[in-house]
């Protein structure tokens, strides 16, 4: 394993060591000290960042600007796919050829599985996977552990459980994958038709990791951590299908407070209806601290990416 990031890609947290992931975190906690005492860092002043975004996204577009211009660099955008060369037919791996020639590293979300390890492969600048349609999203993996070890003191042995569209939900394919060196334990809380992939499962028990599944939510409250997300209306194939299965689990504070009071509860935002509003104001409620942290980690990463 490279032992530096300068030049690497962000692809996949199944490339990532427990020694590359400490160090972005400790790398993280450097940045928020930074932002803290309102020190605007000049570490990039002489890059550009290209933030190419051919699927919607708030949070993890915004956060990824923010923590460019905080390094000092200038960003350039795309922020549909209507507004690039793609909409006109233009491929992928055409695109990035074309902004690598602009810029110092891309950060990149698209629709296609797999669709962010063909750009690196095409391309000599580091590319950052920000989302690649229901493969993997990285860097809110490391920004979720960031939370967990902001909020818990540690990572090891942590034991979680991922409910919701753990199918098609390429958080928790990634969360999963970041979690293998800590040594978790999961319950994976889903409807059969929404549980975790078959090749993920393969590999959780190849590396002797422990993990349930169920698709009661009451009894899935028992650990640590609860890890929400949404049913994902733009990744079925039907609307039927997706009308069946929304609103499968609801979480409200009568349930946390009846079966377990102090569960951390997290989400990769946006929610839709799966987290009620009055959980909120409970103590465990971190995910917005949870959505802040994402710019920490974000900045670790153009820093290491980009300079090393």
């Amino acid at each position: 394993m490279n032992n530096s990031f300068r030049g690497r890609d962000i692809i996949s947290m199944r490339a990532l060591s427990r020694g590359d992931i400490l160090k972005i975190l400790d790398t993280a906690r450097a940045m928020e000290k930074l932002v803290k005492i309102r020190s605007m860092s000049k570490i990039l002043s002489d890059k550009v960042v290209a933030t190419l975004f051919l699927e919607p996204s708030t949070r993890t577009r915004l956060s990824f600007e923010a923590a460019a211009l905080r390094l000092g660099a200038r960003v350039i955008t795309v922020s549909e796919p209507a507004s690039s060369s793609v909409a006109k037919g233009e491929t992928l791996t055409d695109t990035v050829r074309v902004i690598e020639g602009y810029a110092d590293c891309i950060v990149m979300r698209q629709p296609v599985k797999g669709g962010a390890a063909c750009a690196a492969d095409a391309c000599k600048i580091p590319i950052i996977n920000a989302g690649d349609g229901a493969g993997e999203h990285p860097t809110q993996a490391l920004l979720d552990l960031y939370t967990l070890h902001a909020e818990l003191g540690h990572l090891d042995n942590v034991k979680i459980t991922i409910a919701g569209d753990l199918k098609y939900g390429r958080t928790v394919h990634s969360l999963a994958y970041a979690l293998f060196p800590f040594n978790p334990t999961f319950i994976f809380c889903a409807p059969d038709e929404l549980q975790m992939p078959d090749e993920i499962c393969g590999d959780l028990s190849a590396k002797g990791i422990k993990y349930t599944k169920t698709a009661n939510l009451s009894d899935a409250l028992a650990t640590d951590v609860i890890y929400m997300t949404r049913i994902q209306r733009e990744r079925f194939p039907d609307q039927s299908s997706y009308d069946r299965l929304k609103g499968s689990f609801v979480l409200s504070r009568a349930i946390i407070e009846k079966h377990n009071p102090d569960i951390l509860v997290l989400h990769p935002l946006p929610r839709v209806d799966e987290i009620l509003p009055d959980v909120d104001q409970l103590a465990g409620a971190a995910y917005f601290r949870q959505a802040h942290n994402g710019m920490f980690v974000r900045m670790a990463l153009l820093k290491l990416v980009i300079k090393g």
